[in-house]
């Protein structure tokens, strides 16, 4: 059994200093196992190319509605998270949903209202609190990215982007700003959900490939293109041995770990060390023993936004390479 982990903002040039904490397990896979160097890429980026998507840009709208058992039909669909902007002269800060406590129901009332508002013009459905989709006009969202990659830093507040200037979106500020959920919101303090993120705009793809029998993930893109290609899927495991136990005992898997690149921790070097500790102690510790005991054949570590992208490939050989000294993961980014 092939297992692949790809772990978004693992050895990103964007993260904080070096970590003073050591990672023996994710150390050693590093060392002993053979680095292959690709282009870097985003999350969206690597899945778009991975599982042999159309188009510039994945149509992560009309894939995380089809993962969510709905179907997209052949509709414009868009991912349209909600974003708290904190508006200056000229530009704006955005505060992505990762960043953000919403509610089921603050979600709920506020689509509610949209589609209210909007009824024969657009269709907004809450996958969950964070995550929401749009049935909007062909073009809109097509090559922007999700707002996390925007996290803490001005955007102008008129994009380049079609979708960031249109009335649209302007008419959905309005309506949001004075919505009681946002009254309640800003009365105790907290960010206003005040926007949306229109990304991922496409059709429904036709159909998708991919090396995997099976694909676990929190992130719905990654799940609909599962479901799409035909492969099992599984929500987020919490840990390496829960998936393990799962899978058959052949076969090549996927797991999407993508904790790390939420803003809050790239953006803080001891919440960066808690995450990274994480994943060592719950999937690298565990998926090295597995590998001793040839519980699986070969363990792939994908850091895609490394400058160059990376994936480590490690097999119960490699850990024989002794002269390859474990280094602090700093050294490998």
């Amino acid at each position: 059994m092939h297992c692949e982990l790809i772990i978004p903002a693992l050895l990103s040039s964007a993260l904080p200093a070096a970590a003073k904490a050591r990672h023996p397990a994710l150390e050693l896979l590093l060392a002993r196992g053979r680095r292959v160097s690709t282009e870097s890429q985003t999350l969206e980026q690597w899945l778009h190319a991975a599982f042999e998507q159309p188009g510039e840009a994945l149509a992560a709208g009309a894939l995380s509605l089809a993962a969510s058992g709905a179907s997209p039909g052949e509709a414009w669909w868009v991912r349209a998270d909600p974003v708290h902007l904190r508006l200056m002269r000229d530009r704006a800060i955005v505060a992505p949903a990762e960043a953000l406590e919403v509610a089921a129901d603050e979600a709920g009332a506020l689509v509610e209202a949209l589609n209210r508002h909007f009824s024969g013009v657009a269709e907004f459905v809450s996958l969950d609190a964070r995550r929401w989709v749009a049935r909007v006009e062909p073009g809109t969202g097509a090559s922007q990215g999700p707002a996390l990659y925007s996290a803490g830093h001005g955007v102008t507040t008129a994009r380049g982007e079609e979708a960031q200037r249109s009335a649209l979106l302007t008419e959905i500020q309005m309506l949001l700003h004075a919505h009681p959920v946002n009254e309640a919101r800003e009365a105790r303090g907290e960010p206003a959900l005040n926007s949306v993120w229109l990304w991922g705009g496409g059709q429904a793809p036709a159909s998708a490939h991919g090396a995997w029998r099976s694909v676990a993930a929190a992130d719905p893109s990654a799940l609909g293109l599962a479901q799409l290609a035909g492969m099992r899927r599984f929500d987020a495991p919490p840990s390496a041995e829960t998936w393990l136990g799962w899978l058959p005992q052949d076969g090549r898997h996927l797991a999407v770990l993508d904790a790390l690149r939420a803003p809050a921790v790239l953006e803080q070097q001891a919440e960066y060390e808690q995450g990274v500790e994480a994943l060592e102690r719950l999937w690298f510790a565990p998926l090295l023993r597995a590998l001793r005991e040839q519980r699986i054949g070969m363990l792939t570590v994908r850091a895609p936004d490394a400058e160059p992208g990376a994936a480590f490939e490690t097999i119960r050989g490699d850990l024989r390479r002794f002269w390859r000294r474990p280094r602090a993961i700093a050294h490998y980014a």
